[in-house]
């Protein structure tokens, strides 16, 4: 079996291709369903569509890293230099033949490939976005920066991925790609709340913006420490709740545990993690968990005493969000980490920084604020 490079653009191309034929079943979709509304009707269907299919990719990641399928395919952007495993199933077989259990396997293979094609099928739907802001930018309540600013990052996701795959799994680089999924989100969400224009009464609460900043603030940061269990497999690292391996306060060994810039299960000064490291990391992410919870709590009870029934179903839907995930998170330790429950568990983190950002945005424009960028005035020339 030939060697190959780590980064093969010659399936570039092909795949391109295949994500504009892929791209084209959502496309039309909406096309058909919006070809007699306004433009700015239009373009907020296709904001929608394109949420919530980067909403399923960011679940998907999350489960194409839980099946450890990130090196399925060990180069980037193909597979084996193939635009699908089955061009490349000689090398897959051969190795998987190698090493049955992976990292390379048909199944974890397609895995990674179908990830790949639908991250490619949201930036084409972002890309077009684009494209029709721009044609139609005086007619958008927002400036279509927004939506240049939302391609520019779809392509610094792109190298998140590309530097997961050729850099073995780096441990930063995946918490990375995690964190700017969750910004990818951010940013789809902003820009429809400006299409919906509706913002949120909260005169008994006028502190409601910065306290749903504060809050979004705080889960990010439990979404990255949350990042950081998965890409070192530090779940398991604590067995039993509401202790950790028998103990209230094990030994751990958080010098280790948080250097950064280390490949995967490797210290710092290049020996193994310990065992103690790994503790660190899931017991900073429990116990960081209870500040984020108790949050998530206050803001939902200042939101159900606002008394404004818009404000109120934010508050329902937190609360909603704060079972889901304890339930979902307690799941991982109790019942040894099974794939549902992680999936649930990360599924949850996206819709409580999705949520939160469109009561950052709706709280600010109900304050007489705005989260747009500026309009660009027409030229009178």
């Amino acid at each position: 079996m030939n060697p190959q490079p780590l980064v093969d653009f010659a399936p570039a191309l092909r795949l391109a291709l295949l994500a504009g034929v892929v791209a084209l079943l959502p496309l039309s979709w909406w096309w058909l369903r919006q070809r007699g509304a306004a433009i700015d009707r239009r373009l907020a269907a296709l904001t929608l569509l394109t949420l919530f299919l980067t909403f399923d990719l960011t679940v998907f990641g999350s489960f194409t890293r839980l099946t450890d399928s990130g090196l399925g395919c060990p180069d980037w952007p193909g597979c084996y230099g193939e635009a699908s495993p089955l061009g490349a199933r000689d090398d897959i077989h051969a190795a998987q033949t190698a090493m049955p259990t992976g990292p390379v396997t048909a199944t974890k293979a397609w895995i990674e490939m179908i990830h790949r094609y639908l991250a490619m099928t949201v930036g084409v739907l972002i890309l077009v976005s684009a494209a029709v802001s721009w044609r139609a930018r005086r007619e958008l309540p927002h400036s279509p920066w927004w939506a240049t600013a939302t391609l520019a990052w779809v392509i610094v996701q792109g190298l998140f991925g590309k530097y997961t795959v050729t850099l073995k799994l780096y441990p930063a680089i995946v918490t990375l790609h995690l964190l700017g999924a969750m910004v990818l989100l951010a940013l789809l969400v902003l820009q429809h709340e400006s299409f919906r224009g509706r913002p949120l009464a909260t005169a008994r609460f006028p502190g409601a913006a910065t306290a749903a900043g504060a809050t979004l603030a705080l889960v990010v940061v439990q979404v990255a420490l949350g990042g950081w269990v998965s890409t070192n497999y530090a779940v398991l690292a604590c067995s039993g709740f509401p202790t950790c391996n028998g103990q209230w306060w094990p030994a751990m060994d958080a010098g280790h545990g948080f250097t950064l810039l280390r490949e995967l299960g490797r210290a710092g000064h290049g020996g193994y993690l310990p065992f103690d490291a790994l503790v660190a990391i899931h017991m900073a992410h429990r116990l960081f968990a209870v500040v984020v919870l108790a949050a998530l709590v206050a803001l939902a009870l200042k939101l159900w005493r606002q008394g404004e029934s818009g404000a109120r179903r934010y508050a329902v839907a937190l609360a909603a969000l704060v079972v889901w995930q304890t339930a979902s998170g307690l799941s991982n330790v109790v019942l040894d980490w099974p794939i549902v429950a992680a999936l649930a568990h990360s599924a949850g983190a996206a819709a409580l920084v999705a949520l939160l950002t469109s009561l950052w945005a709706r709280a600010r424009a109900g304050a007489g604020r705005t989260v747009a960028v500026p309009r660009i005035q027409p030229s009178h020339s």
